[in-house]
Parts: C-alpha cells; sequence; structure tokens
C-alpha cells in the first residue's frame, strides 16, 4: 500500500488520503514516456510532487488505465488542490 499526504517544507502533514494505493502489477507496465509522474510511483519509496509538478499529474490522471485505477485516484485529486492552495507543499506517496 501507497499512503498519501500533503506537507509543508518542514515535514508538517497538511492533509491526508483516507486510503492509499494499492500497487498493482499494472503501474509497473505503464509507459514512463506517457507517465513519467505516476511512474515515480514504488510500493517501497517515496515520491514527491511539488506545485510545479501537479498539474502534470493531474493530467496522468485523467488517462490513467482502468486496471490502475480506484477511490485513491479521487483522493489524489483532492490533496493535489491542497498542494496548489500554497507554495511549500508537496503531495507524497509513500511506500511501505
Amino acid at each position: 500500500m501507497i499512503n498519501m499526504s500533503v506537507r509543508g517544507d518542514r515535514g508538517n502533514v497538511v492533509a491526508r488520503a483516507q486510503g492509499g494505493v494499492e500497487w498493482t502489477a499494472a503501474f509497473a507496465d505503464l509507459n514512463p514516456a506517457e507517465f513519467p509522474m505516476l511512474w515515480a510511483l514504488d510500493p517501497y519509496g517515496d515520491a514527491v510532487f511539488n506545485h510545479r509538478q501537479v498539474p502534470l499529474l493531474l493530467a496522468e490522471l485523467d488517462r490513467l488505465p482502468a486496471a490502475c485505477g480506484g477511490d485513491w485516484v479521487r483522493q489524489a485529486r483532492e490533496l493535489c488542490q491542497v498542494v496548489q492552495q500554497r507554495v511549500h507543499r508537496y503531495l507524497w506517496f509513500v511506500g511501505d
């Protein structure tokens, strides 16, 4: 499970998703040229997106294959909005 949260530049948690990303083989099959942001997700590591990267991530979520979808997509969109409200906020995907 990959957990999602928004943190400030001091590491303080600003918002947190109720669920997380259930890792499947479909994520490993994403083409890094088409999905460079989502390709960065790692079930055992962390991926961090800043306010300039969030629009790219949102565009990728719009065209995400159904095999990778789920409620996490809605929650990720909500967290993206939190990041975009203020600089020095980051969307974290934290692997186990």
